[in-house]
């Protein structure tokens, strides 16, 4: 995967809106073959990304390839094998899903025979196809959008907020579909702000907060980098055991609302050091969790952002 160009690489991009610097020299780097998890708080520039990648909007500076091919305004050769969805779906009320796709189809570049009935089937909507678009609901909405982007079967889809609307049955779906496309050699860069889904479905991810990243890599990596250990002592033992903890050059936070619990930010994998160094102290160890998750991760990376 090392040998072959980025699916996506954003170098200083800046975007204003008058006073307002929606990006202040975004960098990213997307690997091909992944599920990419593009993540932020509100007003972060997620949206605003995405609209650029897509040629939606023009940035005020700063470079875009998609595919090894540099993104430029009005130029839409790049965008020939990238799908997307980005905000909400546009489609005619009055025509069926199955022909709204009929038109989208003869409007560009002609996708191969029956890829209209293909892509129905990925996003389970064949039983409602012939339905008209105005009985869907948000989730059909939404599910007809992903069938459109991926109509002329692209190497790079582009994906903002895809979960919205669906139910958790709907969700996990969505997770099998995407994955299912890596699996085929296609690359998936998804904004959501659903972190639990996140988690479960990205391999790498790119955390950004006021227009800049913040951090990205491997997911495992970085929740491995960023977790934590609670441990459970005597109430009346956690000044001691927090004086011992704080000796490793380590935060250990005792918890005011679980009493004899203390909580230590620090990778899972110096559990045993911890756990060693009270008993050295004297203090027995009555319970011990270890592990992070990428709400803890995010909020942690930009509540000071």
């Amino acid at each position: 995967m090392s040998d072959r160009e980025p699916a996506v690489r954003v170098s200083g991009l800046v975007k204003t809106y008058g006073s307002i610097r929606a990006l202040d020299g975004l960098d990213l780097e997307v690997p091909q073959g992944v599920v990419y998890g593009f993540l932020g708080p509100n007003g972060a520039g997620k949206t605003t990304t995405m609209r650029i990648l897509t040629g939606l909007i023009r940035s005020d500076s700063g470079q875009v390839e998609l595919l090894g091919q540099r993104l430029r305004w009005l130029d839409r050769k790049p965008m020939f094998d990238v799908g997307a969805l980005i905000e909400s779906p546009a489609f005619y009320p009055y025509l069926s899903g199955r022909d709204n796709l009929r038109v989208l189809a003869g409007v560009g570049a002609p996708p191969r025979a029956g890829r209209v009935e293909e892509v129905l089937e990925l996003v389970r909507l064949t039983d409602r196809a012939g339905d008209r678009y105005s009985t869907y609901s948000l989730g059909m909405k939404q599910r007809l959008g992903i069938a459109a982007a991926l109509l002329n079967d692209p190497r790079l889809l582009l994906l903002d907020e895809p979960a919205n609307g669906l139910d958790p049955a709907g969700i996990v779906d969505m997770r099998a579909l995407l994955q299912g496309l890596v699996e085929v050699g296609k690359t998936v860069f998804v904004s959501s702000h659903i972190l639990p889904e996140i988690q479960q479905m990205a391999d790498q991810i790119a955390i950004i907060a006021r227009g800049r990243l913040v951090r990205s890599g491997p997911l495992d990596r970085l929740l491995g980098e960023s977790g934590q250990v609670r441990i459970h002592v005597d109430p009346d033992a956690v000044p001691h055991a927090a004086e011992a903890l704080g000796r490793l050059a380590v935060d250990a936070r005792p918890d005011d609302q679980d009493p004899g619990w203390i909580t230590v930010a620090a990778s899972s994998a110096r559990a045993a050091e911890f756990n060693r160094a009270l008993v050295t102290a004297g203090v027995d160890v009555s319970g011990l969790e270890v592990g992070s998750d990428l709400e803890t991760l995010f909020l942690s990376l930009t509540k000071e952002v």
